[in-house]
């Protein structure tokens, strides 16, 4: 997950986005459901996902556009996509999937297997700002 960071003083055009950690190291799971109400992944929920398709972020880092394109990039890839903590921060965790029986809570709140990625993100928002830091994915 990226964090930005400006090269000296305030962030501008010229701060530039570092990785900070492989989201690998974070998320020991691979629920259906989490991938589904945060990427629309597999969305036989019917949850309204937070960051459907935005494609790979044009400002990634040099770090992040090499290990993208090792996966062979978006002809190898689906589901690239993008979100900050900004927007995770407001998200309503209490809606639901479109059977109104599992909450963004439930399946991809704190207490899930998710909850590592967001303290890490949440973390970094304190000392970057919220819409400095983004969690981007895709998958093989």
């Amino acid at each position: 997950m990226p964090a930005r960071c400006p090269p000296l003083g305030p962030y501008d055009e010229d701060s530039v986005w570092h990785a900070a950690i492989d989201l690998f190291l974070l998320n020991n799971g691979n629920a259906y459901d989490a991938l589904a109400c945060l990427f629309g992944i597999r969305n036989h929920f019917g949850f309204r996902p937070l960051a459907e398709s935005r494609g790979f972020s044009s400002d990634a880092s040099e770090g992040l556009q090499t290990e993208y394109a090792a996966y062979g990039g978006s002809p190898d890839t689906h589901g690239t996509t993008w979100i900050t903590w900004a927007e995770l921060a407001s998200t309503d965790w209490q809606e639901t999937d479109s059977s109104g029986t599992r909450s963004r809570e439930a399946v991809a709140g704190d207490e899930t297997h998710w909850g590592p990625v967001w303290s890490v993100m949440r973390t970094l928002s304190e000392l970057h700002g919220a819409e400095h830091v983004r969690l981007v994915t895709w998958f093989h």
